[in-house]
C-alpha cells in the first residue's frame, strides 16, 4: 500500500450538515433510482434523506421467512438510523415487475403487485412500531404508457 493518495474527483455539490430526519427504504434496482429521488426531493420535500437500498426494498420488512437475514439486517439499520439520526419519517417504495419477488420469493408474475401491496402495508405497520412518533409513508411505482414513472400512495 502506498502512502500517496490520488484524488480522482471533487464534487461540486455543496455539503450540508443539517439533517432532514427522514429515511427511505427502496429497491436497489438502479433503473428506478432517479425517479425515487425525484419523488423524495420534489414531491415529499426531502432534499436529503438516509437511504436503505436493498433488493426488494420493503419486502424484507414484511416478515418473509426466506429473507430472514435481510429482514434482521434492515431492521437493525433502521433502528440505528431512527435513534442516531433522530428520524421522524420513513418512506417505503416498491416498484412494479420487481425481480426480487419473482426470482427470490418465487411469486408468480401475475401475483407480484398484489403481494407487494400487502408487503408494503405489513412493512408500514412494522416500521411504525419502532417509534410511536414516526411518520410512515408507502408508495408503489409503475411505468405508464408515456415511459414515465407514476407513484401511488399506499395506506396501511
Amino acid at each position: 500500500m502506498s502512502d500517496k493518495t490520488s484524488i480522482i474527483h471533487t464534487s461540486d455539490c455543496p455539503y450540508d450538515s443539517e439533517r432532514i430526519n427522514a429515511a427511505a427504504v427502496y429497491c436497489s434496482d438502479g433503473r428506478w433510482g432517479e425517479q425515487f429521488d425525484d419523488l423524495l426531493h420534489n414531491t415529499l420535500n426531502l432534499p436529503r434523506y438516509d437511504r436503505l437500498s436493498v433488493p426488494g426494498g420493503a419486502a424484507c420488512l414484511a416478515t418473509h421467512f426466506s429473507t430472514y437475514r435481510e429482514e434482521e439486517g434492515v431492521m437493525e439499520q433502521l433502528k440505528f438510523l431512527i435513534e442516531t439520526h433522530a428520524l421522524q419519517r420513513v418512506v417505503l417504495i416498491a416498484h412494479e415487475h420487481c425481480g426480487f419477488y419473482t426470482k427470490r420469493l418465487n411469486v408468480s408474475p401475475l401475483q407480484v403487485e398484489s403481494r407487494q401491496r400487502e408487503d408494503l402495508k405489513k412493512a408500514l405497520r412494522r416500521v411504525a412500531q419502532l417509534n410511536r412518533g414516526l411518520r410512515t409513508d408507502a408508495f408503489f411505482a409503475r411505468l405508464n404508457h408515456k415511459s414515465q414513472i407514476q407513484f401511488e400512495n399506499i395506506q396501511a
